[in-house]
C-alpha cells in the first residue's frame, strides 16, 4: 500500500512541476468564476432593485423559485456550462501517464524492480483521482461560496452533482490510463481517450431496435448518468456503473502490461480481457436490476420523489402486478418514441420514478398499422397514391427503419383494443386486477404523462371511480366534441391536451332528456348556452333532478336570459337583462375582466389557492393579476336572493365602479359606448358573474354553479386550470389528483450586488493571477533545479 502512495505521490509531482496541470486548475477556476459570479451578480441586483417595489404577494409567488438551481444548473451555470467540459481536460493529463515511462525507458526499471505491476498501474491511476479531486475542489470553493451566497441553499443537491462529476472524470481517468499503455505516442493517447469518451457517450443509441444488444448498449452508455446527479437523484445504478467502468479499464491496463512482460498466446492474453469484460457487464446488469436499485433524494424539497399520494396508491397495490402496455400505431402521429429503439429512454424518462417504489411492474409492447378507420384522416392515401394500407405501412416502417412484421394488421389488433377510441395514435394500456385505465401521449415537449395523469389512473384502477359529467343537448347548446370558438372540445374531449377533462379523471357524455330520462349515474350535469326555449318536459326533468340533490353547472349568455331563468327561478338566482361593457384601449367593450372573490379560496386545495389564502389572511395587498382569470366576452350579470333555498355565494365580481350594465343591443365594432342611465343603463359598484349555490340536501352537501359567460369556458376563452377546478368542486374534489412541488427556501439571495460585483473581479481576476504567479514560481525554481 505505501508503494501505491509513493507512486501516486511521483506522480503528482510530475504533473505540478509541468505547466499543463498548472494551467488547467486555473482554466477551470476562471470559467467557474465567470459562470458563477455573472448569476450571482444577476440575482443580487434583481433582488436590490426590486424586492423593495414589488408587491408583498411576490413573496408567495417566489416559492417555487430556487436560487441554487439558478446558479448551479440554469443555462449559464457551472455545472450546467462547465463540467460538462471536463472530458476535455482529462485526456490532456492522462495521454503520457505510462508513454512517458516508456519513452524515458524508466519502464523497464520498473518491470525489473520488485514492485508489482498492480502498484505501479493503481498509484498511477490514485494520482488521477487525486488531481480530479482538485478539480472538484475548485468547484467546491463555489458550493462554499453559495452557503453564504444563498438563504438556505440545497446543499444536497450540489453535492449530489459534484459526486456525479467526479465519477464520471474518474472514469474518464480510467479510459485515458489504459489508452496511454497503448501506445508511446501521447497525441494518439489522447485521441484514443477523446474517442473512447465518444463512443461511451453515444453507444446508448445503438442498436436500439434489437432486442439482443438494447440493455447491452444502454447500460454501457454514460449519457444520463451524471444528469441525474446533477438534479439531485442518486443511484446504486450509476454508482456501480462508474465504478465497474474504472474497474475495467484500470484491469485492461494491467493486463496490458502483464502481456508485455508474460509470454503466453494470445487466445489466454484475449481471454482475460473477455473475461474482464462479461464479468464487468453481468456485474452491471445485476445491479440494475429495479429491485436491487437503492435511490436517493438528496434535494431539500425532493423534487426527484413522486407524490407521496402515488407512493401510497403502488403500496396500496401490495405484491399483485401492474401490467402496462404502449401501444404504437406505424401510421399514427408521433409514432416514434414507441419504436423499439425508444423503449428504454421511455422507461427511463417516464417509469424509473415509479419503479422505484414497485420494482416488479411487468412493461409490455404492441405495435400495430391501421389507418383505414379514421374517416377524418386520409392524408396519407394522398402522399401515397393508389397505394393499400399494407402498402403504405411497408413503405413508412422502411422509412423509419422498422420491419414490417413486427406489426400486426388492423383485423388483429382490433380483435385487443378499439384504436380508435385514442384516435389511433400512441397511448399507454394501465392494467391491475381486471381493471385497465388509459394513458395518452400529448402535443408539447414534454410529451409523456406526468405524475398528474398517472395519480388519476392509478386511482381509478384502485377505486372504480370517475367523475361522470353529462353534457345537455338538443337545444342548441355548446358542444364538447368540435374545435370552433364556440366548442367546449380543447377542455373536455381533446385527448392530446394534457389539462382536458378525459385526462384528469373525467368520464363525458352528451344527449337529450327530451324523450330519455338523465342518466342515474351521472355526478355532475352541465348546461351550457341553449339557444333554443327549453322544453316543459326538458324543465321538469332537470327541476326533478335538481329536488333530488344533483349538482349542476350552468352557463348563459346575454340575450338569452329568458332561456334559462325559469330553470334559475325557483334556486333564487336570476341572469339579468343587459350586456356587460368595461371599455378599455386593448379590447372591444364586451370584453369582461372578472375576479376572484374570497370564497373562490375555498373551491380547491392548489398551492396557489392556499398562497392566496395566506395573503387575505394577512391582509396582504394582492395584484390584479394574481386574482383575475380569463377575460370574459360578452357576459352578463347574475341577481340572487339572500333568504332562498340556497346559499348563494359570489365568485366572479367585476372591478368596482369600472364596468356597466347595458340594456339592450351592445355594438362593438363603432365608437365605445357612453354610459345612458336614461336608456336603462344600470352602473352598480360591482357586478357578480359567476356564483354557487350550496345547501345540505339527502345527507350531502348539493351543489351548483351558475355563470353569466357561456364563452368563459370555450376553446377560445378557456382557461384549463381554472376549468378544472369547477368541475372538481361539484364532484367534492375527486378529480383531478393535485400534484404539487414543495415551497423552496432557497428563493432570496444574501449579497448584495456591490460585494456579488467585488466578489467576480476577486475570482474572475486577483484570485486567478495569484495562481498564475505561484505556478510560474514554482515551475521556474523546478528548472533552475
Amino acid at each position: 500500500m505505501k508503494i501505491i502512495f509513493k507512486i501516486a505521490k511521483n506522480e503528482l509531482r510530475n504533473l505540478f512541476y509541468s505547466p499543463v496541470a498548472w494551467f488547467l486548475v486555473i482554466a477551470l477556476l476562471v470559467q467557474c468564476a465567470i459562470f458563477y459570479t455573472s448569476v450571482v451578480h444577476q440575482l443580487a441586483l434583481y433582488q436590490d432593485t426590486l424586492s423593495g417595489n414589488l408587491p408583498p404577494i411576490y413573496k408567495f409567488l417566489e416559492r417555487d423559485t430556487s436560487n441554487t438551481r439558478r446558479v448551479f444548473l440554469g443555462g449559464d451555470s457551472i455545472f450546467n456550462s462547465v463540467m460538462q467540459n471536463l472530458y476535455l481536460f482529462i485526456p490532456l493529463l492522462t495521454m503520457g501517464l505510462l508513454g512517458r515511462e516508456i519513452n524515458n525507458g524508466t519502464i523497464k526499471l520498473l518491470y525489473s524492480s520488485p514492485i508489482k505491476l498492480r502498484a505501479i498501474v493503481l498509484g498511477k491511476y490514485l494520482a488521477m483521482v487525486i488531481y480530479n479531486l482538485a478539480l472538484i475542489g475548485v468547484v467546491g470553493i463555489f458550493v462554499l461560496l453559495g452557503v453564504f451566497n444563498i438563504k438556505s441553499i440545497d446543499i444536497g443537491l450540489v453535492l449530489s452533482a459534484e459526486l456525479g462529476f467526479f465519477l464520471m472524470i474518474c472514469a474518464y481517468a480510467a479510459i485515458g490510463l489504459f489508452m496511454s499503455s497503448l501506445t508511446t505516442y501521447q497525441v494518439v493517447a489522447g485521441i484514443g481517450t477523446f474517442l473512447f469518451i465518444f463512443i461511451f457517450g453515444r453507444i446508448g443509441a445503438l442498436w436500439q431496435r434489437y432486442d439482443f444488444v438494447r440493455d447491452l448498449t444502454w447500460f454501457l452508455s454514460m449519457n444520463g448518468r451524471v444528469s441525474r446527479m446533477a438534479v439531485g437523484l442518486i443511484t446504486t445504478r450509476d454508482v456501480f456503473y462508474f465504478l465497474i467502468i474504472i474497474a475495467m479499464f484500470v484491469s485492461f491496463t494491467l493486463f496490458k502490461l502483464k502481456g508485455e512482460k508474460d509470454v503466453k498466446p494470445w487466445p489466454v492474453k484475449a481471454a482475460r480481457y473477455i473475461t474482464i469484460l462479461v464479468v464487468c457487464v453481468l456485474l452491471g446488469y445485476i445491479s440494475s436490476r429495479p429491485r436491487l436499485v437503492g435511490y436517493w433524494d438528496t434535494t431539500a424539497n425532493k423534487v426527484n420523489t413522486i407524490d407521496v399520494k402515488i407512493q401510497k396508491m403502488l403500496k396500496q397495490m401490495g405484491k399483485e402486478p401492474l401490467e402496462v402496455t404502449l401501444y404504437t400505431n406505424l401510421l399514427g402521429a408521433h409514432a416514434g418514441p414507441g419504436f423499439p429503439e425508444g423503449r428504454n429512454p421511455y422507461l427511463d424518462v417516464l417509469w424509473d420514478q415509479y419503479l422505484r417504489f414497485k420494482p416488479d411492474i411487468i412493461f409490455k409492447y404492441v405495435y400495430y398499422y391501421d389507418n383505414d378507420g379514421r374517416s377524418d384522416d386520409k392524408q396519407l392515401y394522398k402522399t401515397f397514391p393508389h397505394k393499400t394500407e399494407k402498402q403504405i405501412a411497408g413503405i413508412v416502417a422502411k422509412l423509419s427503419g422498422q420491419d414490417l412484421s413486427m406489426f400486426m394488421g388492423p383485423d388483429e389488433i382490433r380483435k385487443i383494443i378499439d384504436p380508435y377510441a385514442e384516435r389511433a395514435q400512441l397511448f399507454i394500456a394501465v392494467k391491475y386486477r381486471d381493471r385497465v385505465a388509459h394513458l395518452r401521449t400529448f402535443d408539447d415537449p414534454e410529451f409523456w404523462p406526468d405524475q398528474r395523469h398517472v395519480a388519476v389512473a392509478f386511482k381509478q384502477l384502485l377505486t372504480r371511480s370517475n367523475t361522470k359529467v353529462f353534457y345537455l343537448t338538443g337545444n342548441l347548446e355548446r358542444d364538447i366534441y368540435i374545435t370552433g370558438e364556440r366548442g367546449y372540445e380543447w377542455h373536455s374531449t381533446a385527448q392530446r391536451e394534457r389539462g382536458a377533462l378525459v385526462n384528469t379523471g373525467f368520464s363525458l357524455d352528451t344527449g337529450s332528456i327530451e324523450n330519455h330520462d338523465i342518466p342515474a349515474d351521472i355526478n355532475e350535469l352541465v348546461i351550457a348556452d341553449p339557444k333554443t326555449e327549453l322544453s316543459a318536459t326538458t324543465l321538469g326533468k332537470l327541476q326533478q333532478y335538481i329536488n333530488k340533490g344533483g349538482n349542476m353547472l350552468i352557463l348563459g349568455e346575454p340575450g338569452k336570459q329568458v332561456i334559462l331563468n325559469p330553470l334559475l327561478k325557483p334556486l333564487g338566482v336570476q341572469l339579468r337583462n343587459g350586456t356587460l361593457v368595461e371599455v378599455s384601449k386593448m379590447e372591444t367593450p364586451d370584453k369582461v375582466v372578472p375576479y376572484k372573490t374570497d370564497a373562490w379560496d375555498d373551491l380547491a386545495d392548489t398551492r396557489d389557492v392556499r398562497q392566496l389564502k395566506e395573503a387575505r389572511k394577512d391582509k396582504i395587498f394582492i395584484d390584479s393579476n394574481v386574482i383575475r382569470i380569463n377575460t370574459m366576452a360578452g357576459a352578463t350579470a347574475i341577481a340572487y336572493a339572500a333568504n332562498g333555498p340556497f346559499k348563494i355565494t359570489p365568485l366572479l365580481h367585476t372591478m368596482p365602479q369600472r364596468d356597466w350594465l347595458k340594456a339592450g343591443r351592445l355594438v362593438t365594432d363603432s365608437v365605445p359606448p357612453v354610459f345612458r342611465p336614461q336608456e336603462g343603463d344600470i352602473k352598480d359598484s360591482s357586478f357578480v358573474t359567476m356564483v354557487q349555490l350550496t345547501r345540505q340536501l339527502n345527507k350531502k352537501q348539493q351543489r351548483i354553479m351558475v355563470c353569466g359567460d357561456a364563452d368563459f369556458l370555450s376553446n377560445h376563452g378557456g382557461d384549463g386550470s381554472t376549468t378544472n377546478v369547477f368541475y372538481s368542486w361539484l364532484d367534492y374534489c375527486r378529480y383531478p389528483v393535485y400534484i404539487e412541488p414543495l415551497d423552496t427556501h432557497d428563493n432570496k439571495m444574501t449579497i448584495s450586488a456591490p460585494m456579488a460585483a467585488f466578489q467576480r473581479i476577486f475570482f474572475v481576476w486577483i484570485l486567478p493571477g495569484a495562481l498564475v504567479l505561484l505556478a510560474a514560481i514554482l515551475l521556474i525554481r523546478r528548472k533552475r533545479k
